[in-house]
């Protein structure tokens, strides 16, 4: 404004901005205000708006040590939920079951200050110390098992029928857990809140928990977020384990996790994500999963795309080695979205000269699943990158 009066011209304003209000109002009726699933029908203005200032590249930062310290900051910060840097684990141990070639066994222990949590710990047979995997679980809106997806329950019969049925449709069979301890790796594999002994939830309360926990300070995504890092913590500093040879290996929901969990912890050496990379434009199209809400508030930090893409978080890890593979016939990641992120994720780790330390395949004949195929490959990539 210019502090000028003009009479005049502002009744001039007013009748013709009344006219544009009565058109629009028309234009209303005809028209809904969400569209597509449902989508704002200006949704492409707030796509358009997402420039990811603070990735690698956009960033003013050209130090990538400090770029990294400013990224980990924005990300941890945009988690909510505080750190439990202090908080000791106190680990209570159940007795161990001997398998073929290693000993499974429960730990319950302290990721946060709120609640004990009940694992379980795979150990090969033998001195050690061994490589580790923190083992992470899928989502698959099926809560009565969490960590019984990857490794076989050995005390319940009813949640290792559920367990195997589970295999059966994404892992060839196998559980993933026991296949790894199998090959001398120690394995730690925790439910997430809402699954196994932390649930069951049922899909429709998914939104009421994630809403509950904002209006309580905190965050569903963000707890996620800080347990698996305060997860890795713990199996790196078992005295079994070689603390410089931990890696996260996830599917789905657990590969999210996975490359977060290496993203914002030091503990990992290493992660291998099947089946969840992409960029967040790509994913947010109609008939996605994302725009259901629901599930996708396990993944979700509020105003994260403010400063950084999924991709982009994921190169906080670099350039540790790292492992992103994506079926081709994965309907829940359009194939667009799955290039354009291995593509941002190869330019980062070109830009360290270390290419070679990340493996990206997309398997054009497989959705979304983790067939023995697949863990074959990611078995020989952890024996020669850890």
């Amino acid at each position: 404004m210019s502090g000028v009066r003009d009479p005049v011209g502002r009744r001039a304003f007013m009748a013709g901005t009344g006219a544009a209000l009565l058109a629009g109002t028309a234009a209303a009726d005809a028209e809904a205000a969400v569209v597509d699933g449902p989508l704002p029908d200006f949704h492409p203005v707030l796509k358009a708006a997402l420039t990811f200032p603070l990735a690698w590249g956009n960033s003013p930062v050209r130090d990538f040590r400090a770029w990294r310290r400013a990224a980990r900051t924005k990300v941890e910060d945009l988690l909510i939920v505080e750190r439990e840097d202090g908080t000791p684990y106190a680990p209570e141990y159940g007795p161990p079951v001997r398998r073929d070639g290693y000993s499974a066994r429960s730990v319950t222990l302290s990721l946060t200050r709120y609640e004990r949590v009940r694992a379980a710990l795979l150990t090969p047979d033998g001195p050690g110390p061994f490589p580790a995997v923190l083992l992470l679980h899928d989502h698959g809106a099926k809560f009565d098992i969490g960590k019984e997806k990857l490794v076989r329950p050995w005390d319940d019969d009813v949640r290792l029928a559920s367990a195997q049925a589970w295999a059966d449709r994404y892992f060839s069979g196998r559980f993933v857990g026991d296949e790894l301890a199998r090959r001398g790796y120690v394995v730690l594999c925790a439910d997430a809140l809402g699954w196994g002994d932390r649930g069951p939830l049922a899909y429709d309360q998914q939104q009421a928990l994630a809403s509950n926990l904002y209006h309580l300070g905190s965050s569903l995504a963000g707890l996620m977020a800080r347990e698996d890092a305060r997860a890795a913590g713990f199996l790196a500093g078992l005295d079994h384990v070689d603390a410089h040879r931990v890696a996260a290996v996830g599917f789905s929901m657990g590969a999210f996790r996975a490359w977060q969990a290496a993203a914002l912890s030091d503990d990992l050496a290493a992660a291998a994500a099947v089946c969840w990379m992409t960029g967040l434009k790509d994913m947010m199209v109609p008939g996605n999963n994302t725009l259901r809400g629901q599930s996708s508030y396990c993944m979700l930090h509020p105003g994260l795309p403010r400063y950084l893409d999924f991709p982009d978080v994921a190169s906080i890890a670099a350039p540790r080695p790292m492992l992103f593979f994506a079926g081709g016939l994965d309907p829940l990641f359009p194939a667009d979205g799955v290039r354009a992120a291995h593509e941002k994720l190869r330019a980062v780790w070109r830009s360290r000269h270390a290419e070679e330390r990340l493996h990206l395949r997309t398997w054009p004949d497989l959705g979304h699943v983790f067939v023995d195929r697949m863990q074959d490959e990611v078995f020989r990539w952890l024996d020669t990158v850890l």
